[in-house]
């Protein structure tokens, strides 16, 4: 197993970690998590750099990296829900969105295409990270909808220009 793929796993990991963290009523808690959450998010980029750079590309990786990504960021999403701290409606968009563009994606290798990640795809990952950052710390619950407007929105222009740059796949597939 090579180091990306050792990052990717480190990354999986790290979730029911932060979820547990989260959990505890304890003091200070929150900046565990805060941190695990941070960390996690960094192993994201690394691996990629890694696998990249390294040419340690392997079809383990090309699944599990945007799975654990997913499964992170989901896991967040659910407890601020949990908490009050996010609408469920909005997590439901990006869960819808994953779907779709998980969906495209599969349609299109179907027909020898691969549609690889885009820059409105990368920036909505990032933000969103980015934002639950943000939620994770002390902030105003003004932040907290800012922040899952922010998660929204590119989450939504994101899917809609995978599906407009990709209509012709759906077109044909039958």
């Amino acid at each position: 197993m090579n180091t990306a793929n050792k990052l990717t796993i480190l990354r999986v990991v790290m979730i029911p970690a932060f979820l547990l963290v989260l959990y505890l009523d304890v003091p200070g808690a929150r900046w565990w998590a805060l941190a695990i959450f941070v960390i996690a998010s960094a192993t994201d980029a690394l691996d990629g750099y890694i696998a990249r750079h390294y040419n340690q590309i392997t079809d383990f990786g090309k699944f599990m990296d945007p799975l654990a990504d997913k499964c992170l960021v989901m896991a967040a999403m659910l407890w601020f829900v949990e908490v009050g701290r996010m609408p469920a409606w909005a997590v439901l968009v990006v869960i819808v969105r994953e779907f779709g563009v998980s969906g495209l994606r599969m349609v299109a290798a179907d027909k020898g295409r691969v549609i690889a990640a885009g820059w409105s795809g990368k920036v909505k990952t990032a933000s969103t990270m980015v934002c639950i950052v943000l939620m994770l710390l002390p902030i105003p619950p003004v932040m907290d909808s800012i922040c899952t407007a922010v998660i929204v929105l590119t989450t939504i222009y994101s899917g809609v220009e995978y599906f407009m740059k990709n209509i012709d796949i759906l077109a044909q597939a039958k």
